[in-house]
C-alpha cells in the first residue's frame, strides 16, 4: 500500500488531475445513461443516482472546493497588501495601470467577439416563446429567486457602492471587490509611510511587512497542502458534474454552447497567443503550456477565486515572474478580469432579442458591449457569478421582470456546462496578462521559452 502511495505522489500533479478527469467523466457519463434509463421506466420517482450515488460523491467534490475558498480570502488580502506595499508609488502606478489597462482592453476583446458570433449564429430565431418557456420550467422556482436578490444586488449603481464596504464585513463574507480595494489602500498607505514617514513610521512599516509577507508564505504552504489532494476532488465533481447534466443538457441549448464554446476557444487559442507575441515577441504556446495547471483546475471547479492560490503558485515557479506583480495582478484579475462571461453574456442577450421580438440596432449593440464589460466586473469569481449579471443585460435591453426571468431560467439549465469553459478563459486572460506586463517591465527571472534556468556567472 505505501508502494502505491509512494507511486502515485510521484506522479506529476497535473498528470494525476487529467487522469481522474478523464475517468470522472466517463463514470459520470455512465451513471447519467443508467439515471435516464431509471426515469423513463419511473418517471415520477427519483433515480439511485440522484438520490444515493451523487449525494455519496458530491462531499468529496465539495470540501475540495471549500477547502480552495477557505484560503481564497486571506491570500487575496495579504497578497495585495504586499503586492501594493512592495513597489514603490511611482512604479506601482504605472505597473497599475498597465494591468488594469490590459483586463479592460481584453475584456472588450472578449464582449465584441461574443457579440459578432452571437449575431452570427442567432440563437432562438427558429423557436416561439412557448417553447422555450416551457424548457425554461424546470428552474423557474430559482430563477424567481434570483429575481428578488437582483432587485437589490443587481444594479450598477450597487456594485459601485460594493467597492467601499465596511473591511471586516467583506472578509467575513467574501465579498471580493471591497476586499481588492481595502487590500490595495492599505498596502499604498503602508508604501507612503515607508517612503515619507519618520524614521520610526519606516522601521514599523518594514516590519509590518515582513510580517504580512510571512502570512502570505504560510497560506501558500496550505495551498502545496491542498493540491494534493485536487486529484480526488477534480473526481469527485467530473462525476457529479456529468452525473446529473450529462450530454444531453446541451440538446435544447446546441447553438448557445456551441456560440460560447467558440468564442472562448478564440480567444484562448488565438486572441490572447497574438497579443503575446506583439508584446513579448516569444513562442505564445509555451507560456499556455506552463498554465495548463491552472486551466484545468479552472475548468473543473468553476470558480475563479477558488483557482487562485493554483495560478499565483504557476506564475511563480512556472512563469518565473517577481513576487510583486503577482501579488497584485492575480487577484485584481480574479474579481475584475471576466473574458469568458463576457463572450457567454452577448449570447443570452442576442437569445433574449430573438426570443421576444426586440430590434438590435448599432447603438443598442454598442451599449450592450460597454454594460457587459462594466458588469463583469462584478462576477466575483465564482461558480455560476455570470448569472446575476444577466438582470444588468437585460434590463439595459428593455425586457421586463416575467421576460427576464425566463432567460435566467433558460441560462440556469446550461451554465454549469457553459462556466467551466468560462471559468478557464478568465484565468487564462489573468496569467497571460501577467506574464505581458512583467516581461514588459522586467519583471520575469527567466523567459517563459527558456526550458532551464540560466546557469549563475562564474566566481571571480
Amino acid at each position: 500500500m505505501k508502494r502505491l502511495l509512494r507511486w502515485y505522489l510521484e506522479r506529476p500533479l497535473v498528470l494525476r488531475i487529467i487522469v481522474c478527469f478523464a475517468v470522472g467523466s466517463l463514470i459520470g457519463g455512465l451513471l447519467w445513461h443508467i439515471s435516464q434509463q431509471a426515469s423513463a421506466a419511473e418517471p415520477t420517482h427519483p433515480t439511485a443516482v440522484e438520490a444515493k450515488i451523487i449525494p455519496c460523491i458530491r462531499p468529496f467534490g465539495q470540501v475540495f472546493v471549500h477547502m480552495l475558498k477557505m484560503i481564497v480570502v486571506p491570500i487575496i488580502f495579504f497578497s495585495l497588501v504586499v503586492g501594493a506595499s512592495s513597489l514603490p508609488i511611482r512604479r506601482f502606478g504605472r505597473i497599475g495601470v498597465k494591468v488594469i489597462g490590459w483586463y479592460l482592453f481584453c475584456s472588450m476583446l472578449a464582449a465584441v467577439l461574443g457579440t459578432f458570433i452571437a449575431l452570427a449564429i442567432s440563437p432562438g430565431s427558429a423557436t416561439d416563446l412557448a417553447g422555450w418557456q416551457s424548457l425554461a420550467g424546470a428552474n423557474q422556482e430559482q430563477a424567481d429567486e434570483l429575481t428578488r436578490q437582483a432587485e437589490t444586488e443587481g444594479t450598477l449603481a450597487q456594485l459601485l457602492l460594493n467597492l467601499f464596504r465596511n473591511p471586516f464585513e467583506a472578509l467575513a463574507t467574501g465579498n471580493f471587490l471591497p476586499i481588492i480595494v481595502f487590500s490595495i489602500l492599505f498596502g499604498l498607505a503602508m508604501r507612503v509611510l515607508a517612503e515619507a514617514g519618520e524614521q520610526q513610521q519606516i522601521s514599523q512599516m518594514k516590519t509590518l511587512g515582513r510580517l504580512l509577507e510571512a502570512c502570505r508564505d504560510t497560506m501558500f504552504k496550505l495551498v502545496d497542502w491542498i493540491l494534493e489532494y485536487s486529484p480526488i476532488g477534480v473526481l469527485a465533481l467530473t462525476i457529479v458534474n456529468f452525473g446529473l447534466y450529462g450530454p444531453s443538457i446541451v440538446g435544447p441549448y446546441i447553438s448557445v454552447t456551441a456560440g460560447v464554446v467558440l468564442g472562448i476557444v478564440v480567444m484562448v487559442f488565438a486572441v490572447y497567443p497574438t497579443l503575446l507575441w506583439v508584446v513579448t515577441r516569444q513562442n505564445p504556446l509555451r507560456v499556455l503550456r506552463r498554465i495548463r495547471e491552472p486551466m484545468i483546475m479552472a475548468f473543473v471547479t468553476r470558480s475563479s477565486a477558488a483557482t487562485l492560490p493554483v495560478s499565483i503558485k504557476t506564475a511563480e515557479e512556472d512563469l518565473k515572474i517577481h513576487d510583486e506583480l503577482v501579488s497584485f495582478s492575480l487577484p485584481l484579475g480574479a474579481t475584475i478580469n471576466m473574458d469568458g462571461v463576457c463572450v457567454h453574456l452577448p449570447m443570452f442577450a442576442v437569445l433574449a432579442a430573438n426570443i421576444f421580438g426586440i430590434q438590435l440596432t448599432r447603438a443598442s449593440l454598442v451599449v450592450l458591449v460597454i454594460t457587459t464589460v462594466l458588469s463583469s466586473i462584478g462576477a466575483g469569481g465564482v461558480p455560476g457569478g455570470s448569472l446575476m449579471l444577466l438582470f444588468i443585460i437585460l434590463e439595459t435591453m428593455g425586457l421586463g421582470p416575467e421576460q427576464v426571468t425566463v432567460i435566467v431560467a433558460l441560462a440556469l439549465g446550461i451554465n454549469p456546462i457553459l462556466d467551466m469553459f468560462e471559468t478557464m478563459n478568465n484565468i487564462t486572460g489573468d496569467l497571460v496578462c501577467s506574464y505581458a506586463v512583467a516581461a514588459n517591465e522586467g519583471l520575469v527571472d527567466v523567459p517563459a521559452d527558456k526550458s532551464e534556468p540560466s546557469p549563475p556567472p562564474p566566481a571571480p
